[in-house]
């Protein structure tokens, strides 16, 4: 596979052989499609020799040997890829039987926790919904992309609109009450006009979803829309219609009663992404399958309890070579990234998630934290700068929260604070 990194001689057991906090979160990765879509850069591929079974068998291995090492209970289940609904029904019998009898699942069961599987609506079936909910799954999120042809053909993505609607009706039907879609927009060629007709449709499906995840087109390197970019194929949106478009969508959302609590996620009160709110909140989680990445904070006194440290893996983003090692190594996945416990990264992590959320930052806490690495003046002086601009403002709780222009330029008023961490 192109870009593919080279695995090291360590395992994700090296990242979890320190003291650290059990992990409360799962996320696995299932790399299969049947297509590649274009704009993607997930590892994930047409797997033309069929080893899904073989898959499930490793990932079991691999299940097996993470779990000793997740809190009990577990509160979150993440499946994506990939297209995790691409598995065969009997092989998601097969895993989920293993999942329920490897973790405490209690929580999810109960309906206090969260379980979710990433679908592609030609792939929903009554079976497999049956399956999933019969299984512990709660939660799922269908990829729509787009409700025109038109745009979907510009991204490669092979689907049929129509199918959006009869796969979340399909889960719906299964007693899957927790659902999901993901839109894309400034795709090329794309207008507001197009744009208002596929948020429009989404909020008109029966029964209605409960989340939206709304992201402008990316250009990510060694993608083929980003060749086809540079090979002159098309021109990418404009700046100012891709803000036009966000700025239009927060507010008929809003109208529609799904709150942004994320730059690009927007639901209904207590339906936020429980999983995603892990990673954003820098929790810990374990990863499994090629190219899960996972983290687990250090446990114990730290100083820094804004953002405590903790270990980073990735898995070898390769499906023979994740096969292979798992088996080889009881259960433990070869890594390409390994990066051990650091104050400095910790904070600046923190910061490059927590401020795209509506909660936002404690201002004295981060600080707090700073201090502790070294002069956190600059830090100071950069947040009342982009407050003095309008972009930060403190809420009711102390906390630094972007505005709705500080929105529009997440990314750049979160470099501009990681740039200005102590070092």
């Amino acid at each position: 596979m192109q870009g593919e990194a080279q695995a090291s001689d360590q395992t994700a057991r090296d990242a979890l052989s320190g003291p650290h906090e059990p992990a409360r979160s799962l996320y696995l990765h299932v790399p299969f499609c049947f297509h590649k879509c274009h704009y993607c850069d997930f590892y994930s591929f047409v797997d033309t020799r069929d080893r899904q079974e073989a898959f499930v068998d490793a990932l079991a291995l691999e299940l097996h040997a993470l779990a000793p090492h997740a809190a009990a209970p577990l509160e979150t289940i993440f499946v994506g890829g990939g297209t995790p609904s691409l598995l065969r029904p009997e092989l998601w019998e097969r895993l989920t039987r293993h999942i329920g009898e490897t973790f405490d699942l209690s929580h999810i069961r109960a309906g206090r926790g969260e379980w979710t599987v990433e679908c592609n609506p030609e792939t929903v079936t009554p079976e497999l919904m049956r399956v999933l909910r019969d299984g512990g799954v709660n939660r799922v999120s269908v990829g729509a992309q787009s409700f025109d042809h038109r745009h979907l053909k510009a991204l490669e993505r092979w689907h049929d609109p129509e199918n959006v609607p009869r796969a979340l009706a399909l889960a719906a039907d299964a007693g899957i009450e927790r659902r999901s879609l993901d839109l894309i927009y400034a795709i090329p060629g794309q207008t507001l006009g197009d744009w208002k007709r596929d948020v429009e449709t989404a909020l008109a499906i029966d029964p209605p979803i409960e989340h939206i995840s709304c992201y402008a087109l990316t250009y990510e390197p060694n993608t083929a829309m980003t060749a086809r970019l540079r090979r002159g194929e098309f021109q990418a949106a404009p700046d100012e219609l891709e803000v036009e478009m966000y700025e239009w969508l927060v507010e008929r959302l809003r109208v529609a009663g799904l709150e942004r609590y994320e730059v690009s996620n927007f639901a209904r009160r207590g339906a936020e992404c429980a999983h995603n709110l892990a990673y954003w909140r820098q929790r810990s989680w374990l990863a499994a399958g090629p190219s899960a990445s996972g983290h687990v904070r250090t446990a114990g006194e730290r100083a820094n309890a804004f953002a405590p440290p903790g270990n980073r893996w990735k898995n070898v983003p390769q499906l023979t070579a994740w096969m292979d090692g798992v088996k080889r190594s009881e259960g433990w996945s070869p890594v390409v990234e390994h990066e051990t416990p650091d104050d400095r990264r910790a904070i600046i992590e923190r910061v490059m998630t927590g401020l795209r959320l509506r909660e936002g930052l404690d201002e004295a806490s981060l600080l707090e934290a700073a201090a502790t690495i070294g002069d956190a003046s600059e830090l100071r002086a950069t947040i009342a700068r982009a407050r003095a601009s309008g972009l930060l403002y403190d809420d009711i709780d102390g906390h630094l929260t972007l505005t709705d222009r500080g929105y529009l330029f997440a990314d750049g008023v979160a470099a501009d604070l990681m740039s200005t961490i102590p070092s």
